[in-house]
C-alpha cells in the first residue's frame, strides 16, 4: 500500500498543535510518526553539553545521551544538515541500537535563526522509499522546530536536575578553590542572579574565599567593597547569616539598605540572598546578588540552603582529608616533614643551586639517658622551633632521623649554604643547645643520596673537631667514623 507522506506530516502538524510543553511536542511527534511506521524512532535535543533523548518509540535500546558528534545524530547536530544512510555498517559514527538496520535518516532540528538545538532520528529494518522518507523527515523536523520556537524552546533542566548537577561539581571538587569556583556557579544558576561571593570563617577571622574562575563585573565590585570594609564588617555579615538564618532582600526605590548591606548597595545590589554556611563560629556566609530588584521565591532559596549545606559538608571533607595527608606526611612529635616528603623535594633539585644542610643534635643520647625520653623530646621540638625560625622563606627543614634534620636550600654559591648552617648554629645556641652541621650542594648527575652522604661526613668532621659547628663537604666524600664516638 502507497503511504501518503502529506497525510503524515499534516497528522503530525495537527498534534503538535495540541502540545502545551516543548516535551509534550517531541512526544506527539514520535507517537503520530510510529502509527504510519516501523521505523525506530528517537527526537533528541540539546542541553547540558549533551544530546539528550526527549522522545522515542520502537527501540530495542535507546540511548539517553549522546555527545555532539558522537553517532549520526551527534554529526547532523553539529553540521545542521540531513543525512541518508543506506549502509549503516560502514558508517564510523553508527550507533547500533538494534540488529538488521537497513536505513537510516536523520534531520536537524533548528531554532528561528537557524542553529541546531536537536536531531530527529529514523531507523529501518525493511526497505521503504528513502527518498520520500527522507523529505518527509526533513518537514517534520521543520514543523517540529517551529513548534518548540512557540513553546520557548527546548526544555530546560528542572529545579531538581540542577541541584543533583550541582552537588555532584560540588563533590567532585579536589581543592578549595575549585570548590569554591563550583558553589559560586551553583549559587549563580539555581537563583538566576548575576553574582555569587563566599565569605568563610577562618582562624584570624572572615575572609574571602577565591574561587579559581574568573569573576564578573558586579563579584568584582562586591569583593573590592567587602575587601575594604574590613574584618568587622565581615564579620557582622557573617554573624547574621549565622544566627538568624537565610534572608533576602529587594532594594526598592526609596528605601534604604540596612547598616550591614550598605557597602553592597554602594557596590550595586538591589537584590541580596544571603544563606548561612556551616556551623556557628566556624563557617561563613553565601552571598548571592543582582543589579537588578527581582523577587526570589521561597523554593529559590530553600535551594541556595541545600547547596551551602553541601559546599559545607564538601568543605569539611577537604580540610579533613588535608589534615590526614598532612598528617602522613609529617612528623608527629615536631610538625616538619620526614624522609618521604624530603625524598620527593630532591626529585626538582637544581645541581648546582640545591643545597643539603645536614643538623644533628651533639650529644644527645646523653640527654635521654639523663633526664629521659620526655626531655629528649622537648629538645627536639624546642631545637625543631629553633632551627625552622632561621631559615629563609622557602628553605624547608625535614627530620629524617631522631636527632638528625635536613634543611634543603637553593643558593648561588656554596658559601651562601655555610652561610645557612652558621645561622642554624647561633639558632641552637640561643635556646641552649648544641648542633653539629654539615654542609654539601648537589653536584651535576649526583643522586640526593650522595649530596646527603657527603653533608653528613663534613657533620661527622665537625663532631670529631669539638661539635658545635659548620663544615663544607669535600667533593669527594670519605667513608664516616662510627657514630657512637662522636654523638
Amino acid at each position: 500500500m502507497r503511504l501518503d507522506h502529506e497525510g503524515i506530516v499534516d497528522a503530525v502538524s495537527a498534534r503538535l498543535t495540541e502540545a502545551g510543553t516543548a516535551v509534550a511536542a517531541c512526544d506527539a511527534a514520535v507517537v503520530e510518526l510510529s502509527r504510519h511506521t516501523d521505523a525506530i524512532i528517537a527526537v533528541l535535543l540539546h542541553g547540558r553539553d549533551q544530546l539528550r533523548c526527549v522522545a522515542a518509540t520502537g527501540s530495542w535500546q535507546v540511548f539517553a545521551s549522546v555527545p555532539p558528534g558522537a553517532g549520526v545524530s551527534g554529526r547532523v547536530y553539529l553540521s545542521g544538515k540531513t543525512e541518508t544512510i543506506t549502509a549503516v555498517e560502514g558508517d564510523p559514527d553508527y550507533i547500533p541500537t538494534a540488529p538488521n538496520v537497513t536505513l537510516e535518516i536523520c534531520a536537524p532540528i533548528v531554532d528561528r535563526r537557524g542553529r541546531p538545538v536537536g536531531a530527529i532520528n529514523l531507523e529501518w529494518t525493511e526497505h521503504v522509499d528513502s527518498e520520500r522518507w527522507r523529505e518527509t523527515v526533513e518537514r517534520i523536523a521543520e514543523r517540529l522546530s517551529a513548534r518548540l520556537e512557540q513553546l520557548g524552546g527546548a526544555p530546560t533542566e528542572t529545579h531538581s536536575e540542577k541541584l543533583l548537577r550541582h552537588a555532584m561539581a560540588l563533590t567532585s571538587a579536589a581543592s578549595e578553590p575549585q570548590l569554591a569556583a563550583a558553589a559560586v556557579e551553583a549559587a549563580r544558576d539555581v537563583a538566576g542572579l548575576t553574582a555569587a561571593v563566599l565569605v568563610l570563617t577562618t582562624p584570624d577571622g572572615p575572609r574571602l574565599n577565591i574561587p579559581v574562575t574568573p569573576p564578573n563585573g558586579l563579584e568584582l565590585r562586591i569583593r573590592g567593597r567587602l575587601c575594604t570594609a574590613g574584618r568587622s564588617q565581615l564579620h557582622r555579615l557573617v554573624s547574621r547569616a549565622q544566627r538568624h538564618g537565610a534572608l533576602y532582600t529587594l532594594g526598592e526605590p526609596g528605601q534604604d539598605a540596612p547598616d550591614d548591606y550598605a557597602i553592597l548597595a554602594d557596590a550595586g545590589v538591589r537584590t541580596l540572598i544571603a544563606v548561612p554556611v556551616g556551623r556557628l563560629g566556624a563557617g561563613g556566609v553565601m552571598l548571592v546578588a543582582d543589579t537588578q530588584a527581582v523577587r526570589p521565591d521561597a523554593e529559590t532559596v530553600n535551594l541556595i540552603e541545600l547547596l551551602a549545606a553541601q559546599t559545607w559538608t564538601c568543605l569539611d571533607r577537604l580540610r579533613t582529608l588535608e589534615q590526614l595527608h598532612e598528617r602522613a606526611m609529617s612528623d608527629p612529635l615536631t610538625g616538619l616533614r620526614h624522609h618521604g616528603p624530603f625524598a620527593e623535594r630532591m626529585t626538582t633539585a637544581t645541581p648546582g643551586r640545591t643545597a643539603l644542610v645536614a643538623v644533628d643534635v651533639d650529644e644527645f643520647k646523653s640527654i635521654n639517658d639523663t633526664y629521659g625520653h620526655q626531655v629528649g623530646d622537648r629538645v627536639l621540638v624546642e631545637l625543631a622551633r629553633a632551627l625552622q625560625a632561621a631559615l629563609r622563606h622557602g628553605d624547608e627543614l625535614y627530620r629524617i632521623g631522631g636527632d638528625e634534620f635536613v634543611a634543603v636550600v637553593e643558593v648561588r654559591r656554596p658559601a651562601e649554604a655555610l652561610e645557612i648552617g652558621e645561622r642554624l648554629v647561633r639558632a641552637a645556641r640561643a635556646v641552649g643547645r648544641t648542633v653539629s652541621v654539615g654542609v654539601a650542594v648537589q653536584r651535576p648527575g649526583e643522586a640526593s643520596e650522595q649530596t646527603l652522604r657527603r653533608a653528613d661526613v663534613a657533620l661527622y668532621d665537625v663532631k670529631r673537631d669539638g661539635r658545635d659547628g659548620v663544615r663544607l663537604a669535600a667533593v669527594r666524600p670519605a667513608e664516616p667514623p662510627a657514630l657512637s664516638v662522636l654523638r
